[in-house]
């Protein structure tokens, strides 16, 4: 029929147009969904379902205003935003005018375009790339599933509109996978031949690639490399990708003719990978140049391989845990309101492995997907905010399950020795059952996560937002904070981050969270007098006695029908850092003396210093007191130091006395303590201490005479646990020369 061909010819000249614009109507229904009833929840004001939201806009905020990368205007670069792309795309929006909270319609445009971008990348993937010479794209109708599956999943929508960076980071990813793709196809693009079919010898070989087509392969796998400098700079874990995208290029690139032999190999893995190494070798080299270390502030709190007090056996139960959470959470909670028809989102993916043409795609794919799961699973935080880390994992599933949606409906998609092998009208109604059976189980879930995104930005805005708008009224001078985001935003005003997100110049707050909360306190008694938090905004039960020692309540802000905040109430404190040490001189110091070096147990940059031991395993979490000052008993004195068991050795290199010199350690000992004392090895004396509780002591120790330059000091506890909370080298003044 002659309209009937009209209309075929129409579409198969315009279907690129069509699923374009199908993927956008996709995705600006599944926004409204989640935006619509925020802000019905919110009463018409944008605001977002996470506090760590605003840690990208205080970010934004800092680049737009001339301070990139700097968390608090002030406080110095900081490596605690890992997405280094986002606040920067997150900045062009406050540039533009998208202002307190409007910047979150911001991250809304942002994440809408990305989502579409991804959508339109993933689009030839589900048409199947070209593999082979012998090679027959899949029916072009089967990308039209792919928008529709991937936005079906609730949990994965309600990360993808969060604010977060994850629907940025998977627009750069479908970027990569274009241009990967893209590669591929140009490696088996067949090229004219010399002579024609009837001129060519019977038992001609295959020709070799053209050298243009050889540099036009590689030429792809440098801009793929290019692109995937871009994504790992969007999340660093995003190096597995680059791993997956680097062996798809160079396979295919080697089966293909185009890059011969194992020097054609390394060339395209060096391509595609070498700008995302240099680009995190760069990373490193700033971290440890403006903060003292190569890891980021981020990975330092996140990850459990950086916590010192965990064993190898403790960090591989902590990482089978994180894994045997991760996949029943999401296969009995997120992908279904039923138990077992979570697994049928896996099942179906697995199904175009069965089809010759997808079978490489799909192979790629789920090497994204196992990847991607085994890394983020190194992540103490894959528990919570939704399981936000995983969501990229959970798009490609859905990706791969849309196509065995596909391969199940179109007898043509899995040739003639698919496994699948059913009749052309029982394939239909068998692809339709998979998908009425996956809906009838998700649409419950997805209606919870629409009700929990709207609630959740409302929770953020009747607590974090209100709270940070109170401190803009008081006018505090620097807030102290333990989540560091719509605080220190919405007052606008310097914050001090207790997690160590944010940062603060050189100052290693992230690693002394993992040591305990004395060795932040520790950091802030390095800080200038004028630069300390006047106020603190926290959840009181996050920080034990820290409200009770050095705040004083001014105020609270609660929230109703919590279902993301971190407490009921986020308590505002005026803060109170008058038990800091003043001097940090032992109080046992005579006129007749003067400190040579001091190691201040508990203070990382102390420690660092003096090339400081612990910890290690179970030994040496950071402890503090605060206690009547032994100088002065109307006043307190803080202290932090590490808890050392019997018979375990903290070392530290100090300077020793020119003269006649102490060894001064200051002590709060419950129990009667003995701590060996050593110089390069050799036992000098031992200190010893009675049972008094509540009170400072500072025992001593006459240090050998004739001690020159450094030496290594030693102290092991004899018969009990022992806190050393502050180490002095004093030695006697000549006469006639003024004390210190």
């Amino acid at each position: 029929m002659p309209a009937f061909d009209g209309a075929a010819q129409w579409w198969r000249e315009h279907d690129t147009l069509a699923y374009a614009l199908w993927a956008m109507w996709c995705t600006l229904f599944a926004a409204s969904a989640f935006y619509g009833y925020m802000l019905v929840q919110t009463g018409g004001m944008w605001s977002a379902p996470l506090d760590d939201v605003f840690i990208h806009f205080d970010y934004a905020r800092s680049f737009a205003r001339g301070y990139p990368y700097q968390w608090s205007e002030g406080n110095g670069y900081s490596s605690g935003n890992t997405s280094l792309t986002y606040p920067m795309v997150l900045g062009a929006g406050y540039w533009l005018g998208f202002r307190e909270l409007n910047l979150m319609l911001w991250a809304a445009i942002v994440a809408c375009l990305s989502i579409v971008l991804f959508l339109l990348c993933v689009g030839s993937l589900a048409r199947g790339p070209r593999t082979g010479a012998d090679h027959q794209p899949t029916p072009r109708w089967l990308q039209f599933l792919v928008p529709p599956a991937v936005l079906s999943m609730g949990a994965l929508d309600w990360t993808l509109f969060s604010g977060m960076e994850n629907a940025f980071h998977l627009g750069v990813w479908g970027l990569c996978l274009a241009l990967a793709l893209r590669q591929t196809n140009l490696c088996w693009r067949s090229e004219p031949a010399p002579y024609t079919a009837s001129e060519a010898p019977p038992d001609q070989p295959r020709a070799a690639p053209s050298a243009g087509k050889a540099r036009a392969a590689k030429r792809l796998a440098w801009w793929t490399g290019i692109a995937s400098a871009g994504l790992v700079a969007t999340r660093p874990e995003s190096g597995v990708c680059v791993a997956v995208f680097g062996g798809w290029c160079a396979w295919h690139g080697h089966r293909s003719g185009v890059a011969r032999g194992l020097r054609g190999i390394v060339g395209t893995l060096i391509a595609v990978g070498l700008p995302g190494v240099l680009l995190l070798i760069a990373q490193g080299f700033l971290n440890v140049a403006l903060t003292g270390e190569w890891s980021a502030n981020g990975g330092i709190a996140k990850l459990f391989i950086n916590n010192p007090f965990m064993s190898p056996s403790d960090m591989w139960d902590r990482y089978l845990s994180l894994l045997g959470y991760i996949i029943p959470r999401l296969t009995h909670h997120h992908f279904a309101s039923q138990i077992p028809f979570g697994w049928l989102i896996p099942a179906v993916a697995l199904v175009p492995l069965a089809s010759r043409r997808l079978r490489p795609a799909a192979l790629m794919m789920w090497a994204h997907i196992v990847f991607w799961m085994l890394t983020v699973a190194l992540n103490n935080q894959l528990r919570w905010h939704n399981e936000r880390y995983a969501m990229p994992a959970v798009a490609w599933l859905m990706i791969l399950a849309a196509m065995g949606v596909g391969v199940v409906a179109s007898q043509a998609s899995t040739g003639r020795k698919g496994l699948l092998r059913f009749s052309w009208a029982l394939r239909p109604l068998l692809a339709l059952g998979i998908v009425v059976a996956y809906w009838a189980n998700q649409a419950p879930r997805m209606k919870d996560q629409i009700w929990f995104f709207g609630r959740a930005c409302r929770n953020i805005l009747d607590q974090h937002v209100t709270a940070g708008l109170v401190l803009k009224k008081l006018g505090v001078s620097r807030v102290l904070v333990g989540d560091a985001g719509a605080l220190i935003y919405m007052s606008d005003r310097p914050g001090l981050d207790l997690i160590g997100l944010g940062g603060y110049h050189a100052y290693p707050f992230a690693r002394a969270t993992v040591h305990g909360l004395g060795a932040t306190i520790e950091l802030i008694e390095r800080m200038p007098v004028g630069e300390r938090p006047d106020v603190m905004a926290i959840y009181p039960s996050w920080w034990g006695d820290l409200p009770t020692y050095f705040g004083r309540y001014l105020t609270a802000v609660p929230v109703r029908g919590n279902v993301i905040c971190g407490g009921a109430e986020k308590v505002l404190y005026s803060a109170d850092w008058s038990t800091l040490d003043r001097d940090g001189t032992p109080r046992s110091l005579r006129t007749d003396e003067r400190v040579v070096d001091e190691v201040d147990v508990g203070d990382l940059l102390s420690e660092r210093q003096h090339r400081y031991n612990l910890p290690q395993p179970s030994v040496g979490f950071v402890r503090y007191r605060v206690l009547a000052d032994p100088a002065d008993s109307r006043r307190d004195l803080f202290d932090a130091g590490r808890i050392i068991p019997p018979d375990y050795t903290e070392r530290a290199t100090v300077t020793a006395p020119q003269a006649s010199g102490r060894l001064i350690v200051r002590m709060a000992p419950e129990h009667e303590t003995k701590t060996e004392v050593s110089v390069a090895g050799t036992v000098i004396g031992t200190l010893t201490t009675k049972r008094r509780i509540g009170v400072w002591q500072e025992v001593d120790l006459r240090l050998p005479e004739g001690l020159d330059g450094t030496i290594d000091l030693e102290l092991t506890p004899r018969g009990g646990d022992a806190v050393h909370y502050h180490l002095w080298v004093v030695e006697t003044v000549p006469t006639g020369t003024a004390a210190r």
